[in-house]
């Protein structure tokens, strides 16, 4: 049973939140609040498995709480779900400790995957963002790639097109078309080509 704790300075997305997550047999909310002071305090009350948290919030920011998160309970994980995009706010959560980072225009299958995700030990970026190759220090770049991605690569390594690859994934090519971005900054990888290359070298075929 995933153990699940949500902070959100917005009381009216905390209630759908809860409204659609109920219903799920391996999720638990343990407790909801409005602000990162009130999260630290409910954290460290409940300790949770997986935490939800805005970034923007008052008393203490998300970035602020994720850090004392992350120092005091390391097995804890941290799921961004924010507003912003900006490279920087992506950057500044990650290097805090996040495990993941979706936006909250997230269809709810996508937020579902993303707490199984990180609960699983596993990293989480939404399609929809850029992560740097250096906002996570200390991961290795392998380690950085979501389920989806990995799963792409694979069909990279096999030849297949955006087009090849939306098919078989059930997926629009824009969307394959974001990940190969999104992998290829993780990767540190440039020019046409060497996401291919990195899959072949790396044995995705297989």
């Amino acid at each position: 049973m995933i153990r699940l704790v949500i902070a959100e300075d917005h009381q009216a997305l905390i209630d759908g939140l809860e409204l659609q997550l109920k219903y799920e047999d391996n999720i638990s909310i343990v407790g909801t609040v409005n602000d990162g002071e009130a999260l630290l305090d409910l954290v460290r009350l409940k300790e949770p498995n997986v935490v939800i948290t805005d970034i923007r919030m008052p008393k203490l920011d998300g970035i602020q709480a994720t850090t004392v998160i992350k120092k005091e309970f390391p097995r804890i994980k941290v799921l961004a779900f924010t507003m912003f995009d900006q490279n920087e706010a992506v950057s500044q959560m990650l290097e805090a400790g996040a495990d993941g980072y979706i936006l909250k225009n997230t269809a709810l299958k996508e937020v579902l995957t993303a707490i199984n995700a990180v609960y699983e030990g596993k990293t989480y970026y939404d399609s929809n963002i850029t992560v740097s190759n250096n906002s996570k220090t200390g991961s290795s770049s392998k380690s950085l790639l979501t389920k989806r991605q990995t799963e792409i690569l694979h069909l990279i390594a096999q030849g297949k097109t955006s087009r090849e690859i939306g098919a078989e994934l059930f997926i629009g090519v824009h969307t394959v078309d974001t990940h190969r971005k999104n992998m290829a900054r993780i990767l540190g990888l440039k020019g046409k080509g060497e996401l291919l290359r990195y899959a072949m070298e790396k044995k995705y075929r297989f």
